[in-house]
């Protein structure tokens, strides 16, 4: 995939509206679901995601790596969704409540329940999370993105595993 989007980019750096149009369907789903995971609602990620989108497609002209699309627009992404959270945190706000139904009957995990257990771990483990995890990024590209080393990210998805399995015990799931 990285070729194509090296293509893509390329393409659209000399003005082919097309191949800007393929880059932005092919990448809005996975960056408004990292998005969307690190959120409390899906219409704060559709904000977020747009104003990472619109931030991307001003500096897309002065990418000079097209190879490093995928990591470039998740750091981009990721600067982004930083921002909203600073400025969501130093202005106080009542803080919501429990949003994830806790019927756990089947004793089954399925992907909506550890998405909704990512909530129990701390912002930093988690975004380390679903970058390697969910969006499949190798260790050197999460520290790019996240701008720590390849040790800082082993460390926080270790830890990461650690806090994820623990909420999930918390909410009634066997080891």
């Amino acid at each position: 995939m990285h070729t194509d989007d090296a293509e893509l980019v390329i393409r659209a750096q000399l003005g082919d509206r097309r191949a800007l149009t393929a880059l932005v369907e092919r990448w809005h789903l996975p960056i408004w679901q990292y998005v969307r995971r690190m959120l409390a609602t899906p219409a704060l990620a559709d904000d977020v995601s747009q104003e990472a989108w619109s931030a991307a497609l001003r500096a897309l002209p002065r990418l000079k790596q097209p190879d490093r699309f995928a990591p470039w627009l998740l750091t981009i992404t990721r600067r982004t969704l930083m921002n909203h959270l600073r400025d969501k945190y130093a202005a106080p706000a009542p803080v919501p409540g429990n949003l994830v139904e806790d019927d756990f009957s089947t004793g089954v995990l399925d992907r909506a329940e550890v998405m909704a257990g990512l909530t129990g771990v701390p912002l930093r483990e988690r975004e380390a999370l679903i970058l390697f995890y969910l969006h499949d990024l190798s260790l050197d590209d999460c520290a790019q993105i996240l701008g720590i080393p390849p040790g800082t990210v082993k460390s926080r998805l270790h830890r990461a595993r650690l806090l994820l399995r623990a909420h999930l015990i918390e909410k009634g799931y066997a080891a």
